[in-house]
């Protein structure tokens, strides 16, 4: 059995980890939540360098996973290179879904939505130019649907005019009515597939990342010689956040037995 860390900014990583329990039930999972730092989407290219590499190869050294897995479109298209400099351990990023939505859109018509700090990275405009190039590409930022991500996932019930709001201009215009594929570019949006379908206008295929990011951490895995598993129970741990009742029962949902704080 190996050992997978799951990093996000928040709840988000879990719309991972629910694909890697899918295909790997055995697989021990910790997960690690930056609460203190979240969202990562309004933070600038320099605050993330300067931050995650650190604190990557804190958590590397305190946990000892034998890989992680960081499941966070906006740190992932911004510091990735950084982090892999600073652990020993393979380290496997989140790509948003742009081949894929390019290739299964039948009107060329598709839509990036995303966090701010994603949709605004040259990492996102390299993926357009070298898979999408010919389609016409919505790019799409909002952090109000990380808050709401996480909200639902506090046990909050979530009103559907306010993810209305928050994609509507997604829909706008000659782009908006030929649009057919939507790319979700962050974690944290897939945990809000309900409400993303009843508040769209009209069908449209929804893509995210999730299952192929469990599938190329396990074919990493096969190839590595496996630390021992912790004796403790797979624990989610959040870095200044609170983990109140309703938190801590969401994480059980997902397999994470015991919920800890951890001072900033």
């Amino acid at each position: 059995m190996a050992h997978a860390l799951v990093f996000d900014s928040g709840v988000g990583g879990l719309s991972v980890v629910e694909e890697l329990r899918k295909i790997a039930p055995d697989l021990y999972l910790s997960y690690v939540a930056d609460d203190e730092f979240r969202p990562y989407g309004d933070k600038t290219e320099a605050q993330l360098k300067s931050r995650l590499p650190g604190l990557l190869q804190t958590l590397c050294l305190m946990l000892k996973p034998d890989i992680i897995v960081m499941a966070c479109n906006t740190a992932s298209t911004t510091a990735l290179a950084e982090i892999r400099d600073a652990v020993s351990v393979p380290v496997v990023g989140v790509v948003p879904a742009i081949k894929p939505a390019a290739e299964q859109s039948q009107t060329k018509t598709i839509a990036v939505l995303g966090t701010p700090g994603t949709v605004r990275r040259r990492y996102v405009d390299q993926l357009i130019a070298d898979f999408a190039s010919g389609c016409d590409v919505r790019l799409h930022g909002s952090t109000e649907l990380v808050n709401l991500a996480e909200q639902k996932l506090s046990g909050t019930e979530i009103m559907i005019a306010s993810v209305q709001s928050e994609i509507a201009p997604l829909f706008a215009g000659k782009t908006g009515a030929s649009l057919d594929t939507i790319v979700l570019a962050c974690t944290h949006f897939p945990l809000l597939q309900n409400e993303l379908a009843a508040a769209s206008p009209k069908n449209v295929t929804w893509i995210d990342s999730g299952n192929a990011i469990a599938r190329r951490t396990l074919s990493i895995l096969q190839g590595l010689k496996h630390t021992k598993i912790p004796s403790h129970p797979a624990t989610a741990f959040l870095i200044g956040g609170q983990a109140n009742f309703e938190r801590e029962v969401m994480f059980k949902t997902f397999g994470f037995e015991k919920v800890v704080t951890l001072k900033a």
